[in-house]
């Protein structure tokens, strides 16, 4: 813990308590572990939550977003687009299903893809276009789809960061027929490890469900539940992707937290923006005209004449305390995405050098911010007024 003015301030720390430990201690005293009626009440509930029809739990975002492309049939041959500017995660699952990933720049103001940058590199191969809401800034779905539809390209919504951001006045995951979530502890809520597609189409929940476990044509659960043998059958090759019940016991209660937490890190940085607002130059990340963001990452521009590169500063705050990071990664720009051809991408080189993530998490103290605010200003040769 950070006391003030005292110890690291971390980038990021959930907000467990309590409530969690006992949920999951309840889970383990049941009996029941694995995947079973707590992942189910989880699904009703973030379906519930962000307005989707239905949610389909797993391990993780990453084996979410593979399995929205296998539910699409994306495979050899086919072309995916995907922001370079991401985790690479996105990236990879494209190449899980033996596709090709095509890199796209982004938006300068949200890190997002947009028609603008998505359609010069569209091609009679391209299937899907992966759209990332980048630290919880929502992308405009419906710009997109626009520009996809026509073309019968699919959209897959990789909302990793965003539960609890807002799109056209709705919560982010039911503009789409297949969102991706993650609850990893760097993300708002947490299930330690953990994820969830959400889909509009019961035959989409349904082979995603038989995914997840092997292929199976009867969870586990339900076997369980019967009260007569039932034989399954495995219908096609699948994969173990579920999550389990004690994750989800402990999802269940951070769900319960997720509007105090999204209010909570809206209010800190409309403070990182008010009171950075005396360095010139300086670019904080905002709210998109077409939406509201969840601020899971409070990422920040430095311009071109600021006195220390990105990499200083970084070291320059770790001194004294501040665990910011760098911006967000470029895929194209690693050892495993440098024989990939792709288009130029000025903006995504640009914000990937030029930024840095700044402190920000739900317990985080006036007394934390003001040390991250004055390590800003030291670094920048001048002071607050």
């Amino acid at each position: 813990m950070t006391a003030a003015g005292t110890g690291t301030i971390p980038i990021m720390r959930p907000w467990l308590g309590r409530e969690e430990a006992e949920a999951a201690a309840e889970a383990v005293a049941s009996g029941w572990v694995a995947q079973g009626p707590r992942v189910a009440e989880l699904e009703r509930a973030v379906a519930a939550r962000v307005g989707a029809a239905d949610g389909v739990a797993v391990s993780s975002c990453t084996t979410a977003l593979h399995l929205a492309l296998v539910v699409l049939g994306v495979g050899p041959g086919d072309e995916v687009v995907v922001p370079s500017l991401s985790f690479v995660a996105t990236a990879n699952v494209v190449r899980y299903v033996g596709a090709t990933p095509v890199f796209a720049d982004v938006e300068p103001a949200t890190g997002n893809l947009a028609p603008g940058t998505i359609e010069p590199v569209l091609s009679p191969r391209t299937r899907a276009v992966i759209l990332v809401h980048q630290g919880g800034v929502p992308a405009d779905v419906d710009a997109v789809r626009g520009l996809c539809a026509p073309r019968g390209v699919e959209i897959v919504e990789d909302a990793a960061c965003a539960i609890g951001a807002e799109l056209y006045g709705r919560p982010v995951g039911a503009h789409s027929d297949l969102v991706a979530f993650s609850f990893h502890p760097r993300k708002v809520i947490t299930t330690g490890e953990g994820g969830m597609v959400m889909t509009r189409r019961p035959e989409h929940a349904a082979r995603l469900r038989r995914l997840r476990e092997h292929g199976m044509s009867v969870s586990a659960a339900d076997r369980h539940a019967r009260r007569e043998v039932v034989l399954e059958e495995y219908l096609e090759v699948g994969f173990n992707y579920r999550m389990t019940d004690i994750q989800a016991a402990v999802g269940l209660v951070q769900l319960e937290r997720l509007d105090a937490i999204v209010e909570r890190r809206r209010s800190l940085a409309t403070r990182y923006r008010d009171r950075l607002a005396g360095l010139p130059g300086l670019r904080l990340v905002d709210d998109p005209p077409h939406g509201r963001s969840n601020f899971q990452s409070m990422w920040a521009l430095l311009p071109d004449d600021f006195p220390v590169s990105r990499d200083d500063l970084l070291q320059l705050l770790l001194d004294r305390g501040i665990s910011a990071r760098r911006g967000i990664m470029a895929s194209h720009l690693e050892p495993a995405y440098a024989a990939t051809p792709h288009v130029p991408l000025p903006v995504t080189e640009r914000l990937t050098s030029g930024s840095l993530i700044l402190p920000l998490f739900h317990e985080m103290t006036e007394a934390d911010q003001n040390r991250v605010v004055e390590g800003l200003y030291s670094a920048a040769g001048t002071r607050e007024r």
